[in-house]
């Protein structure tokens, strides 16, 4: 996993609670890095997950809503870090639209050895399904950075979530309806 996305965490967290929650779950944790991380750097998925169990147990917030919240902190950071990815889009659905064709396939050239999920797209009036498929457990960070999109572009849309168990790799299938 791109160390971006732990050092956004720790980033976080800071802003959240403290840096002293910061060392807290560093200590914690245990993870094997020692909390040392780079933008540039990759690092083992466990730790992030290792990371948020701490933060958990710490403020007694689960660990699901915990990352939830941390995909919308991180789309609204990647908003400002990458704005030519939002460049031209009008709203969420047309931005989700794009998400394996435009936004990782531009990712995938800027972090050649980023290990990103897919998503299988499906569009229809007024409504978006994104299936989620992942060797890494991060529906909820997907979740969270769905509902950051959402922030962003400040529109009305229901999400509904539902957990897949029959589709080899997948995750889970997010639906998206506009609701204006």
């Amino acid at each position: 996993m791109k160390g971006m996305i732990f050092t956004e965490f720790m980033e976080m967290v800071e802003a959240t609670w403290s840096q002293d929650m910061v060392d807290t779950l560093i200590a914690r944790s245990q993870v094997p890095s020692g909390g040392a991380y780079t933008s540039v750097g990759t690092y083992p998925h466990e730790e992030i997950i290792a990371l948020v169990a701490a933060l958990s147990q710490e403020t007694g917030v689960a660990a699901p809503s915990l990352i939830r919240t941390f995909g919308r902190h991180l789309f609204s950071r990647f908003a400002l870090g990458y704005p030519r990815f939002l460049q031209g889009m009008t709203c969420t659905l047309q931005f989700l639209a794009g998400i394996e064709n435009v936004i990782h396939a531009e990712v995938r050239k800027l972090y050649p050895d980023a290990e990103l999920p897919t998503f299988e797209v499906e569009q229809a009036p007024g409504s978006l399904t994104l299936t989620y498929f992942s060797d890494h457990p991060f529906a909820d960070l997907a979740h969270g950075l769905i509902e950051g999109c959402i922030a962003h572009f400040g529109e009305n849309i229901e999400v509904l979530r539902e957990a897949i168990a029959d589709l080899p790799g997948a995750q889970a299938r997010f639906t998206l309806t506009r609701k204006d």
